[in-house]
């Protein structure tokens, strides 16, 4: 069980956004494990969460992310690894789709990103 924590300024979010990502329909994932030497919590995955005004007014992007929130709180002390911050950004499904769905996203995207990346999975060429 992982311990979740809160990115809050400009900056942390800025660094994760150098990381992994992958995106779901009601959600776009961001990771990047914190440097060794930083002081802010060792033991934590940190979140952060932001909306654009694309999304639409101030009433749907804070409602977006208040269910994001909710579903980092049920989900993420299962799935997010310690040491790692993380940025969700909301996409049009995460106002539309039902919850469930929208936990199974992050879900989701929590294992893709922790995958090995796709470059070390050539395959062999077959010998004759």
């Amino acid at each position: 069980m992982t311990a979740i924590g809160r990115l809050k300024t400009r900056s942390e979010f800025v660094f994760v956004k150098g990381g992994r990502r992958f995106a779901t329909p009601s959600l776009v994932l961001q990771a990047r494990r914190r440097l060794s030497g930083a002081p802010q919590s060792p033991g934590l995955a940190r979140f952060g969460f932001t909306a654009t005004k694309r999304l639409g007014n101030a009433v749907v992007r804070n409602r977006a992310r208040r269910r994001l929130k909710e579903a980092v709180r049920l989900a993420a002390p299962s799935s997010a690894v310690e040491g790692y911050d993380y940025v969700l950004i909301a996409r049009g499904g995460a106002v539309q789709r039902p919850f469930a769905e929208l936990i199974e996203d992050l879900r989701r995207a929590l294992t893709k990103v922790h995958e090995p990346s796709g470059t070390n999975r050539r395959s062999k060429p077959h010998s004759a």
